[in-house]
């Protein structure tokens, strides 16, 4: 393995005190992004669909969670079992 150098100055970043574990704002943009299925936020975070769709109906404006859920109903990149 090929060792890395680094610069004098490097200062390692600290080591998350959430033990990597998606923050709001993280899986709020998972599921605006067309390309994440329910089916990857479920594995990566442990959310289900609904629980999904009532932290994106309480961190976002009502127009634009209508306009989300109008985008992403039935759409089948967002369910993987649909592909």
């Amino acid at each position: 393995m090929k060792t890395r150098k680094f610069p004098d100055d490097f200062i390692p970043a600290a080591p998350r005190i959430d033990a990597g574990r998606l923050t709001t704002s993280e899986i709020v943009a998972m599921a605006w992004d067309d390309d994440t299925s329910f089916d990857d936020i479920l594995a990566q975070s442990g959310l289900s669909e609904p629980e999904v769709i009532r932290i994106m109906r309480g961190h976002m404006q009502p127009s634009s969670f209508r306009m989300w859920r109008k985008r992403v109903s039935g759409r089948a990149s967002k369910h993987r079992a649909k592909l």
